[in-house]
């Protein structure tokens, strides 16, 4: 199939064929024509696959047909301001002449939105917080008929952002198209978004919960003062291109971006006390290749879309077990492989055990002696792996100096 098949209009296709995208990904095969023919949708797939060009193609052909539009005709929440400006870079990128779009998120200047705002914008791509800022100060003018987008919608309800959705929700048109977009769906983010669309259609490509197929998955048992050094020992390795790392909080990712830049690696961090230019400046480094280590914490998980992230390393292990799949759903994107290694102590393994339950896949451990990872049987994870006599696969890499 290709994007002509999907409804889609030559000034849609040809930008397509010219970025060299032939050929729609299942989400985008199943999800575009319901969003061209007005339904309301819930969409699960996982990272990776175009789920923003899923949703922004239709959009786009249905904005360009609407030649009596007054105001703002399409609203995308998004949870992360990174998140959010990628997906306005997408907008504009595929948008013809004549279609305008708008990034409305914290951390960046009043002055420039206000002024986009005043000017008109068919597109604004938000994060909720910033969004309500300018809903309180009357500078919003939405145009029938509308679009409500909720790209990453379990993450935004995880983060505590359900007040403001329906907040939100009551001040935009109720004759509206709504789509909800993400990587996973649990039951419980069904139930609450059930009462916001209108007979929606369900379009699912992957199994809820189901990690990104295209990585090899690696679990590494250490001792929690050994964390660092196991990490360092691992950034040694030749194959380590462009690394990203998660860790659990905010101070933790400056301590570790600290301690790399003393070991001479290029490294930067991102997180939710940088400035809104210093998050940018680190993504644009990681990307251009002048960083080859980004230091992250959970806000960035979903906002990050660079198809050359070699490896995803948990240097925490999440306690959410859907931020797994979001964080190591960074790497083996647009049809590259990657690998993802979590460093996890006792004390993390039943966070492992938990994403190991949700995504229906046990993650092979590999004990490297002299890290302290040597867990007695009780600590094993799964009833099975208890009983066997080699429940990690073991090897000896170079020790960092």
């Amino acid at each position: 199939m290709s994007f002509n098949d999907l409804g889609l209009l030559p000034f849609l296709t040809d930008k397509c064929a010219a970025m060299g995208f032939t050929t729609p990904t299942p989400i985008q095969e199943k999800a575009i024509p319901v969003v061209l023919a007005g339904r309301d949708i819930m969409a699960c797939a996982e990272t990776g696959t175009g789920k923003t060009a899923a949703f922004v193609l239709p959009i786009l052909q249905m904005l360009a047909a609407n030649k009596t539009r007054r105001g703002t005709s399409v609203l995308i929440l998004s949870p992360t301001r990174e998140l959010a400006n990628q997906t306005e870079a997408a907008c504009r990128e595929f948008a013809p002449k004549g279609i305008s779009c708008t990034a409305i998120i914290g951390g960046a200047g009043y002055s420039r939105q206000i002024q986009a705002l005043k000017r008109g914008t068919d597109i604004i791509v938000a994060t909720p917080g910033r969004l309500i800022d300018f809903m309180d100060q009357g500078m919003l003018k939405f145009s029938e008929p509308f679009c409500l987008v909720l790209d990453e919608a379990d993450r935004m309800l995880d983060m505590g952002f359900l007040p403001a959705i329906k907040r939100i929700a009551k001040v935009i048109p109720a004759k509206r198209q709504t789509l909800f977009f993400s990587a996973t769906m649990s039951n419980e983010i069904e139930r609450i978004a059930t009462p916001m669309l209108d007979n929606p259609e369900f379009v699912e490509v992957s199994a809820r919960g189901k990690a990104a197929t295209l990585v090899e998955q690696t679990a590494y048992p250490v001792a929690a003062q050994s964390k660092t050094v196991l990490l360092l020992d691992l950034l040694a390795k030749e194959d380590f291109d462009r690394v990203l790392v998660f860790t659990r909080t905010k101070r933790g990712a400056d301590r570790l971006a600290h301690i790399l830049e003393k070991r001479e690696h290029k490294s930067n961090r991102i997180h939710g006390d940088r400035s809104q230019s210093q998050r940018e400046a680190a993504l644009r480094s990681f990307k251009l290749g002048h960083t080859n280590v980004l230091i992250a914490t959970d806000v960035a998980a979903r906002g990050i879309d660079i198809d050359s992230v070699s490896h995803v390393i948990n240097y925490d292990v999440p306690e959410v077990p859907d931020d797994y799949v979001h964080r190591i759903g960074r790497t083996g994107r647009a049809g590259k492989s990657g690998r993802a290694i979590t460093l996890f102590t006792v004390a993390e393994e039943h966070s492992m055990r938990a994403i190991e339950k949700l995504t229906g896949q046990q993650v092979e451990r590999v004990l490297i002696p002299g890290f302290g990872g040597e867990l007695p049987a009780a600590h094993i994870p799964g009833a099975k792996a208890a009983t066997a006599k080699k429940p990690y696969r073991t090897f000896r890499p170079r020790r960092y100096r």
